[in-house]
C-alpha cells in the first residue's frame, strides 16, 4: 500500500497549471482549477489507498476548483469527499448554500453535484474520497450532511478527523489491515456525522434518531441469529413493531430490507479474511438457507459472485505477501 506522490517542484513553469490539472482529476475526479499565479504555483499532493477511502494530503498555494455540469455529465460513479482544513480556513458553494470552514472543522462535498470550493491563503488540507455505496453502508442520506460544517475539535469529531490525518502516515502497508482501518474510519465519520445532525431540525428528530440507531445497532449484533425479524428488533427496543417500520420508511428502507443488506455485508467482510470458510457456511451462517439465493443477492448488490469476489481478494492477498 504505497504513497502517491505529486509535486510541482520539477515542472516547468509554463507545464505546472496542466500538470495539476492531471494531478487533481486522477486524485478526485476532473475539477476546474483556477490558479492566482499559474506559472509560480506551487502544490504537493501525497495519496494512500487504505482498504476503501482514499486518504490524501494537499498542500498548495491559494486555489479554487470547480465541479461544473460538464464534469458530472459523463461521470458514471457517486462518490463524496470529505475535507479537513488544517491551515487556513475554505469557502464552498454546493446546493445553494456558502459555507466557511475554518480549521478544527470538516465538510462533504457531493461528486455528482456542482460546486465551488476555494481558499485564499496558501493551505494544507487532509481529504476523504469514499464512494456512495460504501458511505451509505453505514450512514443513510448521506446527501443531506453535504455543505455543512461539522465539528472536528472535539467529541467524535474530534476523533474522526485525529483519526484521519494520522492514519495517513501510520497505515500499515497489508491489505488485510488496510479494510479494516478504512472501515472504521467510515465507521468514526458516520457516528460523527449522526452524533451532530441531532441538533439539526431540518433532520430528525433526537428521539427517532436515538430509537434508529439503537434499532440498527441491534440488527448488526444479531445477524447471525436465525430468528431475526422486525418482531424481534421491536420487542428488543421496546418499541412497536409500527412505529419499527415507520423509523425505517423514513430511511427509504424496510427493516427486513436493512437485515438483508447488513447480513450480505457481514458476509463479504468474511469473503475480504485470508483462508475464508466454505461460502456455503457462510451463507448459512448469516441466515440464508439456500446457498443459491445468496449468491444471487450478493451479485446484485456487489457486481460479483461470492465465489468470484473471493477469488479477487485471495489474489489481492497473494500479491501483497
Amino acid at each position: 500500500m504505497t504513497v502517491t506522490a505529486h509535486s510541482t517542484d520539477r515542472i516547468a513553469p509554463a507545464q505546472r497549471a496542466g500538470h495539476w490539472n492531471t494531478v487533481i482529476a486522477d486524485t478526485y475526479f476532473p475539477l476546474q482549477l483556477t490558479f492566482r499565479d499559474a506559472a509560480t504555483f506551487q502544490g504537493h499532493l501525497e495519496r494512500r489507498e487504505i482498504g476503501p477511502v482514499s486518504v490524501s494530503r494537499l498542500r498548495t498555494e491559494p486555489m479554487q476548483y470547480e465541479r461544473r455540469p460538464r464534469h458530472i455529465s459523463g461521470a458514471s460513479d457517486e462518490e463524496y469527499l470529505i475535507t479537513i482544513p488544517r491551515r487556513s480556513p475554505v469557502e464552498f458553494r454546493q446546493l445553494g448554500r456558502d459555507v466557511r470552514c475554518d480549521p478544527g472543522g470538516f465538510l462533504l462535498e457531493r461528486g455528482d453535484e456542482p460546486y465551488k470550493f476555494s481558499y485564499g491563503a496558501p493551505n494544507d488540507l487532509c481529504v476523504l474520497k469514499v464512494s456512495k455505496p460504501v458511505l451509505c453502508e453505514k450512514l443513510r442520506h448521506p446527501d443531506r450532511f453535504c455543505a455543512k460544517v461539522f465539528d472536528g475539535s472535539t467529541g467524535v469529531g474530534g476523533l474522526f478527523t485525529m483519526y484521519a490525518q494520522n492514519i495517513f502516515p501510520q497505515a500499515p502497508p497489508d491489505s488485510k489491515s488496510a479494510q479494516v482501518l478504512g472501515r472504521q474510519l467510515i465507521e468514526l465519520l458516520a457516528l460523527s456525522l449522526d452524533a451532530q445532525s441531532d441538533a439539526d431540525d431540518g433532520v430528525r428528530s433526537s428521539v427517532r434518531a436515538a430509537h434508529l440507531r439503537r434499532a440498527e445497532d441491534m440488527i448488526r449484533a444479531s445477524l447471525s441469529n436465525p430468528a431475526l425479524s422486525p418482531e424481534m428488533v421491536s420487542d428488543a427496543c421496546g418499541i412497536s413493531k409500527r412505529y419499527l417500520h415507520e423509523l425505517f420508511s423514513g430511511a427509504n428502507v424496510t427493516v427486513s430490507q436493512y437485515i438483508r443488506e447488513q447480513r450480505l455485508i457481514a458476509a463479504r467482510n468474511i469473503l475480504e479474511l485470508p483462508n475464508p470458510p466454505p461460502i456455503a457456511e457462510i451463507a448459512y451462517r448469516y441466515g440464508f438457507s439456500d446457498q443459491a439465493q445468496f449468491s444471487r443477492l450478493f451479485k446484485a448488490m456487489f457486481g460479483q459472485t461470492p465465489s468470484g469476489y473471493r477469488a479477487r481478494h485471495e489474489g489481492g492477498f497473494r500479491k501483497s505477501a
